[in-house]
């Protein structure tokens, strides 16, 4: 499964946000240096930001750079003369959007997605289609889009409003690779029910080809699914990078948030420095022996670091440890002696405690 990052453009589109180009453009190549292949950092039609930004990093990016493009003839024009290599062409294919949103039948939708693709081969560019609301469509309607579009190599199903979970996410593609290659299908979900990434994992382990993606989970309402949690998760469970350089994740979305100037909690999964933070006496003398026994993943992994903090919740097994370490006689004088310290000057990273054993209690 590829990975095609929304950040910049679902983000841009958050109520109170006006990302500027130089913040894009800065943040698109910390992205692009991580390894994500698809980068879609703008919609170029909405004005001379966005096609700035894509002309800026065509050419210039390991990436392939997405532009995002109603199917209309002059969105396109606008996205392939900014120089995009990928024109993503996105069109409503549910009942109700059709009714209320797109205000057309389904044939005249069809007849406008198909000319949309064409107007894009045909002035040289490579289209991709999303299909917003694809997840509240009729099955069979979905097929018939499908297979109007033989050519596209990636057409991506858009939970547009972020109302299913994973069990309706396998229901919902098992019953269509019946008839269509999910070798050829992309998922974009919205976080709306806490499920982004675990939707996007449901539909990776059926084999979709891509999924959209966006560092801290930035987008429209609730957000988007979480690269870096997405990323961790394969990487852990399915010994699968998915093509990226995960040493580089933590620090890469870090930075591009500090770019973007998004905040993130010290709870974020895979990002918050918390995470990897341990005070409890009974965790932090396992983890000085097997830093495994309790935490999922080694944050060094993906370019974090392990912060285990001693004071007073420090217990004896834990003292007697940090003693050794420091090549002490830990007898159990000298270990009351050093949970008095712990509780008076704690709290204190390793590093510091161990210095402080060797300090007061070293030959």
């Amino acid at each position: 499964m590829q990975l095609n990052d929304v950040t910049l453009r679902e983000g841009d589109q958050m109520p109170g946000r006006a990302f500027t180009a130089d913040q894009k453009v800065r943040a698109a190549r910390r992205l692009d240096e991580l390894g994500v292949p698809f980068i879609q950092p703008a919609f170029p039609i909405t004005g001379e930001k966005d096609r700035s930004v894509v002309s800026e990093l065509a050419g210039t990016t390991d990436a392939d750079i997405v532009a995002l493009a109603r199917a209309v003839t002059g969105d396109i024009d606008v996205s392939l003369d900014a120089g995009a290599d990928v024109v993503e062409v996105f069109v409503s294919v549910s009942d109700r959007h059709l009714e209320h949103l797109l205000g057309k039948s389904r044939p005249e939708m069809l007849a406008m997605l198909t000319n949309a693709v064409d107007h894009v081969v045909d002035h040289g560019g490579t289209p991709h289609v999303t299909l917003a609301d694809a997840f509240r469509t009729d099955h069979a309607d979905l097929v018939e889009v499908f297979e109007s579009l033989p050519n596209v190599p990636m057409v991506t199903l858009a939970d547009s409003v972020g109302v299913r979970t994973p069990a309706s996410v396998r229901a919902f593609l098992e019953a269509l690779r019946e008839d269509v290659d999910l070798g050829r299908v992309g998922v974009h979900f919205h976080d709306d029910l806490g499920c982004g990434t675990a939707n996007v994992l449901a539909a990776y382990h059926l084999g979709v080809a891509k999924a959209d993606v966006s560092v801290g989970g930035l987008g429209e309402r609730a957000g988007n699914s979480s690269l870096e949690e997405v990323v961790a998760a394969c990487t852990v469970d399915e010994d699968d990078t998915l093509g990226v350089d995960v040493g580089e994740l933590i620090p890469v979305c870090r930075d591009v948030l500090d770019e973007l100037g998004e905040s993130y909690g010290e709870r974020k999964a895979v990002l918050g420095s918390a995470i990897a933070e341990h005070e409890s006496g009974i965790h932090t003398a396992a983890m000085l022996s097997d830093p495994a026994t309790l935490e999922p993943f080694d944050p060094a992994t993906f370019g974090g670091a392990r912060q285990l903090v001693f004071g007073k919740p420090t217990g004896k097994g834990g003292a007697r440890k940090l003693l050794q370490r420091a090549g002490v006689d830990a007898d159990d004088e000298t270990v009351a002696a050093f949970l008095d310290l712990l509780d008076d000057r704690g709290p204190l990273h390793l590093a510091d405690a161990v210095a402080l054993a060797e300090r007061e209690f070293g030959s």
